[in-house]
């Protein structure tokens, strides 16, 4: 399976059980940035209890992999787990969102956007792909993340508020990230 059906495939469920979801890291990063290849797909999920197996349905053995207690501890937890389609390696990791301000606000600024050239889909708002990234460079300190957001700093400046990003930024102890990566992308324009 490529990985557009594959995202196709995934969304395709996650509609049909009506679970409110958010595409968010490298591939969101995509839709506001610059186009590359990433490995997987992250999504965010608005996921309870009472929709667990009927998720995991949606992805039968042998052609893929999920756990199903590994997903109801990843519920109960808000923590991420993931889906395998075993016969291309595509994986989707889907991160149970966050009850908190910041979680709240992904999903209500999400947006519609053209995910494939065929499909539309949610995806977190640019803001809130740049405050993702910058927690995963935060953890990682991987290069990737930095590069995503200059991406789209450079390509998609008029749709991001950096006022607000600063402001989440500060609340999410990712500041100083922010402040490194703006002070790149301005020193290069």
């Amino acid at each position: 399976m490529e990985q557009p059906d594959f995202v196709r495939f995934v969304l395709d469920a996650l509609d049909r059980l009506q679970i409110e979801y958010a595409i968010v890291g490298s591939f969101a990063s995509i839709a506001y940035g610059e186009p590359r290849y990433t490995q997987d797909i992250d999504i965010l999920l608005r996921l309870d209890r009472a929709r667990v197996s009927p998720l995991c349905q949606q992805f039968p053995v042998p052609d893929w992999y999920v756990s199903e207690p590994t997903v109801r501890d990843a519920v109960q937890r808000r923590r991420q787990f993931n889906v395998i389609h075993t016969l291309s390696g595509n994986k989707v990791d889907f991160i149970v969102a966050r009850d908190d301000d910041w979680g709240r606000l992904q999903f209500e600024r999400r947006v519609e956007v053209g995910v494939l050239t065929d499909r539309m889909g949610y995806t977190v708002h640019p803001e809130d792909v740049i405050l993702g990234k910058l927690q995963f460079y935060r953890d990682g300190r991987s290069e990737k993340h930095l590069r995503d957001i200059a991406g789209m700093l450079l390509t998609s400046a008029d749709r991001i508020d950096r006022e607000c990003v600063a402001k989440w930024a500060a609340t999410l102890n990712v500041l100083d990230e922010w402040l490194e990566i703006t002070t790149r992308v301005d020193a290069s324009q």
